[in-house]
């Protein structure tokens, strides 16, 4: 087991802005693999995710939305690994329920995202058919067909294994939260990858947490990429609330996974909301737990992190932020606008024709 390298001071610690013109950088020290525009970019979709995701909490409190299961302080952990792959080109990803940050940065709209969540006609993963997000979104390289915990991984080192027999070259992502982990499907699913040295990147999400059960009360280790050498492969701790870390390492993991077989990824991240919107987290966390979790919160981190760098403006942000919201209240609207799917294609995406 290694654990990922943090930004060293030399990168850390910016240059100061050296001038404002459009497309040209701003800063030195700028993370191997990266450009101003990345990081920007970066920054726009955790704004538009985190706007997305809060908006949806507040709809089921509504009684518009029926369960969401949130990804704050998830989203650096997602969209760095994510941009990763997208640099990479020939990445197949499994999320699980918690990546809404990994489901609408491979292509999903805002708007898609409320259509699936409310249940409505234009829902592209299953046509309003099963849990919100879950199917398949083969166009963007998705699948997610069952929200059973831990089920997407023997069904990610299947396709890996397809991919090989056909003579593919890509790697498939596998997204898991730490508990899952402690599902039979972890074993199995990193075993059977073992053995073939199948071309898989496990990303555990670890938030500490499953549902309401500590790490401490799931395992009586402290790091899930300990788990990897019992499968003879590496795994890897990374600090999952920095977006550059969780990139480069993903890049690495890649790059190992196509020449040499699988890796696991720990992502340590905080899981800033409840389990999902049926949870009270209140039960099990103290006030002073969460407080300390909320000072690591990427939203808060990453734009300190490129203001540093001298590539975003207190103004910028502001701009980012409203854009967000306001493609986020568009959305919103077009959905509840939507019709709902009509009876009479009930069986529709059921069968096979």
């Amino acid at each position: 087991m290694t654990q990922a390298k943090p930004r060293s001071p030399k990168t850390s610690r910016r240059g100061k802005a050296t001038g404002k013109t459009t497309g040209e950088n701003r800063a030195v020290g700028l993370p191997e693999g990266l450009t101003e525009q990345d990081l920007l970019n970066s920054y726009r979709q955790m704004v538009l995710v985190r706007k997305t995701d809060e908006r949806l909490w507040m709809m089921n409190r509504q009684g518009k939305v029926p369960i969401a299961a949130s990804c704050q302080g998830h989203e650096a952990a997602q969209l760095g690994s994510l941009l990763a792959a997208q640099q990479d080109g020939d990445c197949f990803f499994f999320p699980y329920y918690r990546d809404l940050a990994v489901k609408m940065m491979v292509g999903l709209s805002p708007t898609q995202v409320m259509l699936s969540f409310m249940g409505k006609v234009g829902e592209p993963y299953s046509g309003a058919r099963q849990f919100p997000l879950q199917g398949a979104d083969l166009e963007h390289r998705v699948i997610q067909i069952s929200n059973v915990v831990g089920a997407g991984l023997t069904q990610a080192v299947g396709y890996a294994l397809g991919g090989r027999m056909l003579g593919d070259d890509t790697v498939v992502l596998a997204y898991m939260g730490d508990g899952a982990t402690s599902q039979g499907e972890a074993h199995e699913a990193m075993n059977f990858a073992g053995v073939h040295r199948l071309p898989v990147v496990f990303v555990c999400e670890n938030n500490r947490y499953a549902i309401s059960v500590p790490q401490s009360q799931q395992m009586a280790i402290t790091d899930v990429a300990s788990r990897a050498e019992g499968y003879g492969f590496p795994g890897v701790v990374v600090d999952g609330m920095d977006l550059v870390q969780s990139y480069q390492a993903t890049r690495e993991a890649i790059k190992h996974a196509r020449s040499q077989g699988p890796v696991l990824l720990e992502m340590k991240v905080e899981r800033l909301m409840p389990h999902t919107t049926d949870d009270d987290d209140r039960r099990y966390r103290g006030d002073d737990e969460l407080e300390q979790a909320r000072l690591r919160d990427p939203l808060v981190t990453f734009p300190a992190y490129l203001k540093e760098l001298g590539i975003l403006t207190d103004q910028e942000a502001e701009e980012i932020n409203a854009e967000a919201q306001g493609a986020v209240n568009e959305a919103t609207a077009a959905a509840e606008a939507a019709s709902p799917p009509d009876a009479s294609g009930m069986l529709s995406h059921v069968y096979a024709p």
